[in-house]
């Protein structure tokens, strides 16, 4: 007699009640091209269970072998390297983070990347590449090179430390060099070494932002970022979360030090209906004196970005030309832009104009208020100009 061997659980209810799985070898007799099994096999499966095919047994099988479904865990915090939570070994011990939905938003986003591409802009003759904040700049190595090429100075601290104890002690030293240049503005600072060295990423960002700030950098910081923050502390052996809200930039004004306000700020903050107006007459003022030399501005913000329309709009109010030697008539970087802005900046100043409120790097980073006020200044002056 030929035998076909198969098999089949003894107890269906075995993967729930915790008992281990029988199973038990069944000869079925072949008969032609039917298999029959025998009755053993009917009574193997519990009578509150139809008959089951090969197929829908397993798939019975798989479906009561998966694990139970995880226990609901409440959304607050959110957080997840439970490596992080762990480390709260002290009682009252208190850790913050970012919540992982701040670091979502766009503007949070742009100020992490502004930042980065700043530094390494900075450090590129170093040829130090900084990828991720927290991770590059906890040890103060490369904090230390960053304040040394800002500040023009030279820190004694080792070069290279490799210790939880000296990468503190350089970082202290680092520290204490940015508060003798932060302190006398009287700005509140939010950082630490233990916040540093604990890769605090809301720390590090108020560090870089200051220092930016202090150094009047040449990039646009986004305004009024703000991020969620998750304070997690330790009490009687269980943890404890809250949520804070961290104001990481504020406005171009107040960052830069230009506290006083103007009627552009009031347009942008309480007449923004009114913004469309104010552009189309500076737009008019420039192109009756820019069509001169066949050249039309459509878009304010992009086409005076590279300074070069802002030179050739001031020779032809002032009624001179200006040699092409002393700008870049078809600029392609960063510095040659703030170049021909600035060299703007000084002809409007031969012409007897004040010293524009703007900075020559707002305009090229395409604050659009930046460039009205420089545009405005012009009006003002030359209107009645043909």
């Amino acid at each position: 007699m030929e035998m076909v061997w198969t098999s089949c659980w003894r107890s269906l209810g075995g993967a729930r009640s915790g008992r281990t799985m029988e199973f038990d070898f069944i000869p079925f007799r072949k008969r032609g091209r039917r298999e029959e099994a025998p009755s053993t096999f009917q009574k193997a499966v519990p009578h509150s269970h139809p008959p089951l095919v090969l197929g829908s047994l397993l798939l019975h099988l798989s479906e009561m072998s998966r694990p139970p479904p995880a226990p609901h865990v409440p959304a607050t915090p959110t957080i997840a390297d439970r490596d992080f939570l762990l480390s709260l070994a002290e009682e009252n011990e208190e850790r913050t983070m970012i919540d992982p939905t701040s670091k979502e938003d766009p503007k949070f986003k742009e100020l992490v990347k502004v930042l980065l591409d700043w530094i390494n802009d900075v450090l590129v003759e170093e040829r130090i590449i900084v990828k991720q904040l927290e991770e590059d700049l906890y040890d103060g190595q490369v904090l230390q090179k960053l304040l040394e090429k800002l500040a023009g100075c030279k820190l004694n601290v080792a070069e290279v430390t490799q210790s939880e104890i000296g990468q503190k002690q350089k970082l202290q030293t680092v520290l204490e060099a940015v508060h003798d240049l932060l302190r006398p503005r009287g700005w509140a600072l939010r950082w630490s070494v233990d916040s540093i060295h604990g890769k605090n990423l809301v720390a590090i960002l108020h560090l870089l932002v200051s220092l930016a700030m202090h150094f009047r950098a040449p990039i646009r910081l986004p305004e009024h970022v703000t991020v969620q923050v998750v304070v997690v502390r330790k009490r009687e052996g269980l943890l404890h979360s809250s949520h804070i809200s961290e104001e990481l930039t504020t406005t171009t004004e107040m960052m830069m030090g230009r506290f006083e306000r103007d009627a552009f700020d009031t347009l942008f903050d309480h007449a923004p209906d009114k913004l469309s107006v104010v552009k189309k007459s500076l737009i008019t003022f420039v192109n009756k004196h820019l069509n001169k030399l066949n050249l039309e501005v459509t878009e304010l913000e992009t086409q005076f970005a590279d300074g070069v329309y802002l030179v050739l709009l001031m020779g032809l109010l002032e009624d001179y030309f200006v040699p092409l030697h002393n700008f870049y008539l078809t600029p392609e970087s960063f510095d040659q832009k703030v170049h021909n802005v600035s060299f703007a900046f000084e002809l409007m100043l031969d012409g007897g104009l004040k010293k524009p409120k703007a900075r020559p790097e707002d305009v090229v980073n395409l604050d659009l208020k930046s460039t009205l006020r420089v545009l405005y200044n012009l009006f003002t002056k030359y209107k009645n100009v043909e």
